[in-house]
């Protein structure tokens, strides 16, 4: 079933022309998203135990951290305690609601580009997250690659992502209510481009990905209508916050989020780079005050009003 702002808002798949073997790419351009789901939707539930869960596998701190997915910039705040922070999307006017919501100010840069290609230098960045995100790929190992080449070795990354093996999955399925089986490794596409993902999959994308896997939380226990109508929400976000640490132990939630660490050998980010051509590598790039310029390939990625679009070449 196609949740009913999706239906609303039409959300374009659209193919990267520039490599036509790239997979479909979930496009919220033009979506009122953030207000329709986040800020009239009803998740408040939904928003404080993630909250938690963040503040809970976050470091104390760090220099730089690169927010995937970070949309109209919705959890951005909550990553106070770093200098900088990157808020990278696909879509330019979800960036533009983060820049209005959250300021100008030096320590964002927005940053429009694709997951699959990202424009950011090896071993960049101390902290990587990607919230409510994954469960749009196609192809989430290649991500996974993507996003570890861009975190220094020994870095944190904290992913959240649609967990298959759920508890109301598993019912439906006992009781002959749902076809598909939430025990089988496959992802599971249940609306266009919006999958779930088995615990163990994702464990093994991580790993083969260069991640070692820390810590493990289960988040949105209580995500029942009647649950969230009948309960004031106070006492279900502190009886969500009291069971998330059994996520270690098993995961029956509809969220997981997960703590990795970037391990092996690599390339660390030496001081003054920051972004590489996404489409042939070559690094530094070239500004102007309207464009970034790779003297490699000689493409260009436009600079306007603050912010890097690197989804298209000039």
């Amino acid at each position: 079933m196609v949740p009913v702002w999706k239906k609303k808002h039409q959300k374009k798949f659209m193919p990267l022309d520039q490599e036509p073997e790239s997979p479909p790419v979930c496009d919220y351009e033009g979506s009122t998203y953030q207000s329709d789901f986040w800020d009239q939707g009803g998740r408040e539930y939904e928003d404080q135990v993630e909250a938690i869960a963040l503040r809970r596998l976050l470091p104390a701190g760090g220099r730089l951290l690169l927010e995937i997915g970070a949309g109209a910039g919705r959890n951005t705040p909550r990553y106070h305690q770093f200098e900088r922070i990157v808020l990278l999307d696909y879509s330019r006017t979800q960036l533009e609601q983060a820049q209005k919501n959250l300021g100008a100010a030096e320590r964002y840069v927005f940053v429009v580009a694709d997951v699959y290609r990202l424009p950011f230098v090896r071993g960049l960045f101390d902290v990587a997250t990607m919230i409510r995100v994954i469960h749009h790929l196609v192809e989430p190992e290649r991500a996974l690659t993507q996003i570890r080449k861009t975190i220094a070795t020994g870095g944190t990354f904290i992913l959240e992502f649609a967990n298959k093996r759920n508890l109301k999955a598993i019912l439906r399925f006992a009781f002959g209510r749902q076809k598909w089986n939430p025990f089988h490794h496959d992802p599971i596409e249940f609306a266009k481009l919006n999958y779930n993902f088995h615990p163990r999959a994702i464990d093994e994308w991580l790993t083969a990905s260069g991640f070692s896997k820390k810590r493990q939380l289960t988040v949105s226990h209580f995500r029942i209508g009647i649950l969230k109508r009948l309960v004031p929400l106070r006492m279900l976000v502190a009886a969500d916050s009291a069971v998330q640490w059994t996520g270690n132990l098993f995961q029956l939630t509809p969220s997981v989020f997960v703590s990795a660490q970037a391990v092996g050998d690599g390339n660390n980010a030496t001081s003054g780079d920051f972004f590489k051509c996404p489409k042939c590598a070559h690094h530094p790039l070239d500004q102007s005050s309207d464009a970034m310029i790779c003297s490699a390939c000689h493409a260009r990625w436009s600079f306007r009003d603050g912010i890097y679009d690197f989804k298209e070449p000039l």
